[in-house]
């Protein structure tokens, strides 16, 4: 791993990895790709100059191949990464989370890369019975982008299959941590509850607040981009990427109470359309074939992140 792309470099999974490849021995070029549409310039200020960051769409066919050309590496990250968005915007979603998936597999073909790591999402199982998921089990996709995840999941075995191309899907269940906006309404929820918390304000909750999530900091994910790029075990394979715990939102909601010192009890709304109920990852087969150890526990990944927040205010 020497050349290496990133597409969405500039977002916030973006961004912590550039800095994770910068710090990676043998990395010699790093290339971003970001329209900064919901990536920020700002997320890169301290490497930019260490960095390549062209600004443009993931849909212009002709910018992926000028992009992709000289990368032995590429990193997939770039996604309208929303289930209410593709929702909102279906079409939008299809072309930026499906078509340009195909189109970089193909540019990254056409130009000789080795290996092609791409960010899908633990949105795939929906509600599918049985806890916790297992790579083995039937998808069960609740939202547009839920199925244009999986979609593109299935076009990188195909390019495994019949392309001889390195690919590895990378399931990611719930990840939050530093750069995650939290003025976005599509931003994850533990960014909305920190943001929230500092201002001492109380969040809204949709549903119960019963329902659970496997959350997982993003120096984990790092951590799993780079096994994934690198493993010999890892081409033409799915893997989960969380920590194998679930936390419901009202047990996060209480954490973050209690490591800022304060009690704001939630306000509740209606559930969101194409949210799933209950998540949890099962990871045996990522720490088997990978050697992914996630080491952040919730409680110390929300100080991080609120220690972020507060800096950055």
């Amino acid at each position: 791993m020497r050349n290496v792309l990133v597409t969405g470099g500039a977002g916030f999974i973006g961004s912590s990895l550039v800095r994770g490849l910068l710090a990676s021995q043998g990395v010699e070029r790093v290339v971003v790709l970001d329209d900064l549409s919901s990536g920020k310039r700002e997320n890169l200020a301290e490497v930019a100059d260490r960095i390549e960051l062209v600004e443009g769409d993931v849909r212009d066919r002709a910018l992926l191949e000028r992009t992709a050309s000289g990368a032995d590496t590429v990193f997939h990250l770039a996604a309208i990464a929303s289930v209410p968005k593709t929702i909102e915007q279906p079409d939008a979603g299809h072309e930026v989370n499906l078509d340009a998936t195909f189109r970089l597999l193909r540019a990254a073909v056409d130009h000789g890369a080795r290996r092609v790591v791409f960010a899908a999402s633990a949105a795939a199982y929906g509600n599918a019975p049985g806890l916790p998921k297992r790579e083995e089990m039937a998808p069960d996709p609740q939202s547009p982008y839920a199925v244009q995840k999986l979609a593109g999941e299935m076009y990188l075995r195909t390019f495994f299959d019949c392309f001889g191309l390195e690919t590895v899907a990378l399931r990611f269940f719930n990840v939050y941590g530093p750069r995650q906006d939290p003025s976005s309404p599509y931003s994850g929820v533990l960014s909305i509850f920190a943001d929230c918390l500092l201002a001492r304000r109380a969040p809204t909750i949709f549903g119960s607040g019963e329902q659970s999530r496997d959350f997982i900091f993003v120096d984990d994910i790092v951590q799993a981009l780079l096994l994934a790029a690198q493993s010999p075990n890892a081409p033409g394979r799915l893997y989960n990427c969380g920590t194998g715990r679930r936390v419901s939102l009202l047990e996060v909601w209480e954490t973050m109470q209690r490591v800022e010192g304060v009690e704001l009890p939630p306000n509740f709304g209606p559930t969101r359309a194409g949210d799933v109920e209950h998540s949890e990852a099962d990871i045996t087969r990522a720490r088997a074939e990978l050697g992914f150890a996630p080491a952040v526990t919730l409680e110390e990944g929300l100080r991080r992140t609120l220690a972020w927040l507060r800096a950055s205010a």
